[in-house]
């Protein structure tokens, strides 16, 4: 048999299938990781998710089916504490980030905001994949989550953009790092979720607007969209070291948010 059949021979068949895997999905008890969570189970995956408080299944229906805890991942010590109760597992999908607009400005008396951003964005990030990395299963896989900004610097989020690149850049070096584990990052566009619930309900509508009228997908993103990514990125074993864009097209455009 030639070198290339052989390969062809033992690669499995590419399928979305998650049966008996465990799949932990930290910030997946709303928006985007709530997507990503509900898209890993659907296709059979046992799900874990993670955030700052425990909510019961009688206040939301929605997260009946997975396993929680509370973990806040600007706490090294909490992240190795939760995946070391967690222990084995296959695929962390880390969504987990500071609410909009948290990190302030590039000329605040301060710096409180931007050190607040990178801390429960980029080191939360590098924390939960420090402490996961030693339970994650043969085939297992690491994903992050970034946005737009990463590549396209936009006014007013200075410290946004270089955050999110350092997120990338970290898969890409964790991707060599922890290799045969993969590693990539999910860079999705606008999508409608509660996240945007603290801008006034009339500029939300504005941004949904421009969204639909700019983006060559013609349409609004959802969590749904993301999740479905986040799936294919577990289970296709050839991807590794990737910045996966689910965007509908916002980095073709120039819009204004």
């Amino acid at each position: 048999m030639s070198n290339l059949a052989y390969e062809q021979a033992r690669s499995p068949a590419p399928s979305f299938d998650l049966t008996g895997k465990r799949v932990v999905v930290v910030g997946g008890k709303r928006a985007i990781g709530l997507g990503v969570a509900q898209a890993a189970h659907d296709m059979g995956a046992a799900v874990t998710v993670a955030s700052r408080r425990r909510i019961s299944a009688e206040e939301r229906p929605d997260l009946a089916s997975f396993d929680q805890i509370v973990l806040d991942i600007r706490d090294e010590a909490a992240v190795k504490a939760a995946f070391d109760s967690i222990g084995f597992f296959d695929h962390l999908v880390v969504t987990a980030g500071p609410e909009l607009g948290s990190w302030g400005s590039f000329m605040d008396p301060d710096m409180r905001g931007v050190r607040s951003y990178l801390e429960g964005k980029f080191l939360g990030t590098w924390a939960c994949a420090r402490h996961a990395a030693p339970y994650l299963q043969a085939g297992g896989s690491m994903i992050f989550l970034t946005g737009g900004a990463g590549a396209r610097a936009k006014f007013g989020l200075a410290a946004v953009t270089p955050t999110f690149a350092a997120v990338e850049s970290l898969s890409r070096s964790l991707a060599l790092e922890l290799a045969p584990i993969r590693v990539n990052t999910i860079r999705p566009g606008f999508v409608d979720t509660d996240f945007w619930d603290v801008l006034p309900a009339e500029t939300v509508e504005e941004i949904r607007a421009k969204v639909r009228a700019n983006f060559p997908a013609k349409r609004i993103g959802t969590p749904a969209d993301v999740g479905h990514a986040a799936v294919f990125l577990m289970t296709n074993s050839y991807v590794t070291g990737t910045v996966l864009e689910v965007s509908g097209g916002e980095l073709l455009v120039d819009w204004i948010f």
